[in-house]
């Protein structure tokens, strides 16, 4: 180890020794465990909201027969809860492991532009909205792909 290295590590133990700091980061594990309480609450929440869309959109007239914007709004109201829950996933992943995982971030944000894809009314937006979206999509594709190939290259191979 280099003189830099060491002076790195004697700064960072330093800092976390501070009675201070670790009051500090003990408040905000706290205000995680509220946060993750609280999106449990919003989840249960969604999942009412997707029950009442549906009932809503199934006890109005034509009885039982969904059109195509009743479907999207639907999907719109199922989408909001599962990202929900990745924000759940999230906050447990940082209780846990003391900070945040790229790839969950990336999934729950690559999810929630696909959301937005999905319920698009692509008669009212602009071609370059579409673009800079699809672009968007990609980018958060290729992100999560990328932070999760080197896990994949330490996992032992398969049994055939």
């Amino acid at each position: 180890m280099n003189d830099h290295d060491k002076a790195t590590e004697s700064s960072i133990h330093r800092i976390s020794d501070d009675p201070l700091v670790r009051r500090l980061q003990v408040s905000i594990r706290h205000a995680a465990r509220i946060l993750a309480v609280l999106m449990v609450l919003v989840i249960w929440w969604g999942v009412a909201d997707v029950v009442y869309v549906l009932y809503t959109r199934v006890s109005t007239h034509p009885y039982y027969l969904l059109e195509i914007s009743d479907i999207l709004a639907t999907f719109g109201a199922f989408m909001a809860v599962l990202i929900a829950i990745e924000v759940f996933v999230n906050i447990v992943s940082y209780l846990d492991e003391g900070g945040l995982q790229l790839d969950i971030v990336l999934a729950t944000a690559y999810m929630a532009v696909l959301r937005k894809i999905i319920i698009l009314d692509y008669k009212e937006i602009s071609p370059e909205y579409v673009y800079a979206t699809a672009a968007l999509a990609i980018a958060l594709a290729l992100g999560y792909w990328l932070s999760r190939t080197p896990q994949q290259a330490h996992l032992p191979p398969r049994a055939p």
